[in-house]
């Protein structure tokens, strides 16, 4: 019995490897267009280093007019989790991003390169595995799990490396009759990938990020298909990978240590090599020591994170963005008012030593994608937070005309106000705007310089009386103020009052602060006379004069 016969034997009904390549052509594609993948096990929540590798490959195939493929790597289907596929899907459309190509849900695709699911590319993968035993590049291996223990035993008692290789691999030369007599008696088999590579020979690759790498070359033996008849990760991707026409690889630099095996597979496989770029992963700080964020340890590892928060998504989006390549912070600066998509990214401008994640950093990022957002944008996303995560704050989005008129505040200015970083900010932001709540407080504030209860009822009193009148345009609004500062004897101006303290007790400042707390039980508000305009008359009075009567 020769290689073929053996092929014939254990894959008897596969198509020959040429009716692959003939049914998944080369992309008629640009010159320069970057065709990549994003290939997720459906095995758990979308982290958020999957979704930067989105972020990134989506911006690098719209610039290149390439091609992004969703394709899902569910091999590993012991680990394999309810509706695990729409969950990466819908986690990844919840961020704006869409692929072209690969899994919209559970079970439908869009592409001409499918199946996008390797469970569903089964006859694929045995139609290369039969090539490769045919060229007698693999094997069937009957290594029994008991057999494999031992042999990893003795490997560390002689303190070598463990794994499947040179003499330790006891069937590669098994004869080819007798694998064939161990078949047909039904001795349980997987199939293995015969390495021509030696440990004690080097390899140099050119990685798009990390630049020129020395390998030793791969000697292991891996499994290829596994007793199951799936292939593993390292098999399935060389074949999915060549057959969709990926371009460039862009993952994890975990993955870095694979290179010599993945090399040796395409080209024995006679495959032309996509381009690898391995970016350092996102780290965490923690008592003065980097490490990865974790999905155990990090709530903001999960993408579900981001939205339970409320940071919205184009934030979340700009911030990756920026650890990405370094310079978009820059970019952005020079162009605040520009899209993300206009920004050219680089991958060899990609981070080899790793970033912080920093929340401080993407909440101020979020603060300023929030500051432009529109009063009516504003209301829609907030209010489509509130319903999944705050029914508080949804039934005081119910009046939507009057929360209109909340948002916007200081919105639309030349310098709109960034006191908001996520939707979860809103509700304590907002909700001294209504009275109910408002109420509920009490008034026992914290007033600031001047907080002698006579004094503050003085004011009020005298601002009701002789200067209130809610139809005033903003500049008489605050000549007022200042002329009431004056008829009780404090200073007009801040500028004079810092010129001689000591000759008032106070100015126009601590007198609006007066006013301020009073209608908000703040210090710190936007701004005072946009506050009082959405509150309105009524309200006004009926605020001010609960002070004046307690």
């Amino acid at each position: 019995m020769n290689y073929k016969e053996l092929a014939d034997l254990i894959f008897p009904n596969v198509k020959n490897i040429s009716y692959y390549e003939e049914k998944y052509p080369e992309r008629n594609l640009e010159e320069g267009a970057i065709v990549t993948r994003f290939a997720p096990s459906p095995t758990g929540f979308v982290h958020v280093g999957g979704l930067m590798q989105c972020v990134i490959n989506r911006q690098l195939t719209n610039q290149t007019k390439g091609v992004f493929i969703l394709r899902i790597e569910d091999t590993d289907q012991k680990r394999e989790i309810e509706n695990g596929v729409a969950q990466i899907v819908n986690a990844i459309r919840d961020f704006g991003i869409e692929f072209d190509e690969g899994m919209i849900n559970e079970t439908e695709s869009k592409g001409d390169y499918g199946p996008y699911k390797q469970s569903d590319r089964g006859e694929i993968y045995r139609a290369y595995a039969k090539y490769l035993i045919e060229q007698g590049r693999a094997y069937p291996c009957f290594a029994t799990p008991e057999e494999l223990e031992e042999m990893r035993k003795k490997q560390e008692a002689a303190k070598i490396r463990t794994g499947y290789y040179g003499v330790w691999a006891t069937y590669r030369n098994l004869p080819v009759d007798e694998a064939a007599e161990k078949i047909k008696a039904g001795v349980p088999y997987i199939v293995r990938f015969k390495s021509m590579g030696s440990e004690d020979k080097k390899i140099r690759h050119h990685d798009v990020i990390k630049g020129n790498i020395d390998f030793p070359e791969n000697d292991q033996d891996i499994v290829i298909i596994k007793a199951d008849g799936l292939p593993t990760y390292h098999f399935a991707h060389a074949v999915d990978d060549h057959l969709m026409r990926v371009t460039h690889v862009i993952r994890s630099d975990e993955w870095v240590s694979s290179i010599p095996l993945h090399l040796e597979l395409f080209k024995t496989l006679g495959f032309k090599t996509p381009k690898y770029c391995h970016y350092a992963p996102i780290l965490k700080e923690e008592d003065g020591k980097k490490r990865k964020i974790s999905k155990r340890k990090d709530p903001e590892a999960a993408v579900s994170f981001y939205h339970e928060e409320g940071i919205p998504a184009p934030a979340v989006c700009e911030y990756l963005m920026n650890i990405g390549n370094s310079n978009f912070e820059s970019w952005r600066r020079a162009n605040p008012n520009l899209d993300m998509s206009n920004f050219k990214f680089e991958i060899n401008k990609m981070s080899v030593s790793g970033a912080i994640f920093d929340l401080v950093k993407l909440l101020d990022v979020s603060k300023n994608v929030i500051s432009k957002y529109t009063k009516e944008k504003m209301y829609d996303e907030v209010l489509e937070w509130a319903k999944r995560y705050d029914s508080e704050l949804e039934n005081l989005l119910k009046n939507k005309e009057y929360s209109l008129k909340i948002f916007g505040i200081e919105r639309g200015n030349a310098k709109p106000r960034k006191d908001i970083s996520k939707w979860s900010d809103v509700k304590d932001a907002i909700i001294y705007m209504y009275d109910e709540e408002f109420e509920k407080q009490g008034i026992n504030f914290e007033y600031g310089k001047i907080n002698n209860k006579e004094e503050i009822k003085r004011i009020l009193s005298t601002y009701l009386e002789k200067y209130f009148d809610i139809n005033d345009d903003k500049q008489t609004w605050f000549d007022k103020m200042k002329d009431l500062s004056e008829s009780l004897g404090y200073a007009r101006e801040v500028k004079e009052y810092k010129q001689n303290p000591e000759k008032w007790p106070g100015h126009v400042g601590d007198i609006s602060t007066v006013l301020r707390v009073s209608l908000t039980g703040r210090q710190n508000t936007p701004d005072l006379y946009e506050i009082m305009q959405v509150l309105g008359k009524e309200s006004i009075q009926k605020r001010l004069n609960r002070i004046i009567e307690s």
